[in-house]
């Protein structure tokens, strides 16, 4: 069956990473992970101690770790990637913990740090809704003026009671208020959601994408609640108080939430990823091929692809 999704140059009926980058760059792209050495308001006492329940202390699991430079960093993930594609350049991504929480100095230095590396053509940077100060967002819009910058911004759900299980630490509405200060500052931004919540229905699921897609954000990624171990999380799961979803279930979800999404906007992520030895549930997540294939072969057979049931708005 030919496939009747714009936005692909493959078999994906959904919008992809790669598909953008190749499309932005004309040649192939891919992230180099850092570890900037920063903390998290949610860890350091501001607005929590020990993150939200499912956190285990940051997502850096595939950093170089912060006892290395910036430019040793991304010079290691540069050596990585071109041991696959020696033509490969690569935007330098601040994945651990919240990288806009400090002073407007020290970030600048670090992000540029990054950006004078040959071969790095743009930068990516994860953070939260509550630590966002104006003459930080200034700055990034200057900076994306001159680079290829994208905001990663953690949502995860727009249910607050939610938010408030998983000791999230801000609201929803705290949430489109910076998401709104970026995006009127033109700056691109990258919504993170997590199906799977404690408490949550597919259909509360649903509505958590269907709102991201209603923002228009440039690009979304979903991700698999993952249950690691030494996590409060880890806890709740041993006492029998959650469950994880089952790969079925999280295959039907996704190919809902592809629908409701604009065509036009980036899928960076469609399931978890982290580190194998610390997961405890699902253990099916560990098998991304076989979750990427399964969303595949869904869509496909429902013949359905991302945006089809988009609301007009």
């Amino acid at each position: 069956m030919e496939n009747p999704f714009l936005y692909s140059n493959d078999n994906k009926r959904y919008h992809t990473l790669s598909y953008h980058l190749k499309s932005k760059f004309d040649r192939r792209v891919f992230k180099a992970v850092i570890d900037a050495g920063l903390t998290c308001p949610n860890l350091d006492g501001t607005k929590g101690i020990g993150g939200c329940t499912y956190c285990l202390g940051g997502s850096g699991d595939f950093t170089h770790g912060a006892d290395k430079s910036i430019k040793e960093q991304v010079q290691a993930e540069l050596e990585r990637v071109r041991r696959k594609r020696s033509d490969a350049d690569v935007i330098a991504y601040f994945q651990a913990h919240t990288n806009t929480y400090a002073p407007l100095s020290q970030l600048r230095e670090l992000y540029e740090s990054a950006l004078a590396v040959d071969g790095v053509c743009g930068i990516s940077i994860a953070t939260r809704a509550d630590a966002l100060k104006l003459e930080t967002m200034d700055y990034l819009s200057e900076l994306s003026k001159k680079t290829y910058l994208s905001i990663e911004l953690g949502l995860q759900t727009i249910h607050d009671g939610t938010a408030e299980r998983i000791h999230r630490g801000h609201t929803y509405a705290e949430f489109l208020e910076a998401y709104e200060a970026l995006h009127t500052r033109g700056i691109r931004v990258c919504v993170h959601i997590i199906n799977g919540l404690p408490g949550e229905t597919d259909e509360m699921m649903l509505e958590t994408a269907r709102a991201v897609g209603e923002l228009h954000a440039d690009a979304i990624k979903i991700h698999l609640l993952q249950i690691m171990e030494g996590t409060m999380m880890a806890r709740q799961y041993a006492a029998h108080e959650i469950a994880p979803m089952t790969k079925e279930n999280y295959i039907d979800l996704v190919c809902s939430q592809l629908e409701v999404l604009p065509a036009k906007m980036v899928i960076e992520r469609i399931t978890g990823d982290g580190s194998h030895d610390k997961l405890i549930a699902p253990r099916w997540g560990i098998d991304k091929i076989a979750i990427l294939g399964g969303i595949d072969q869904a869509l496909a057979l429902k013949n359905t692809w991302q945006g089809k049931r988009q609301r007009n708005l």
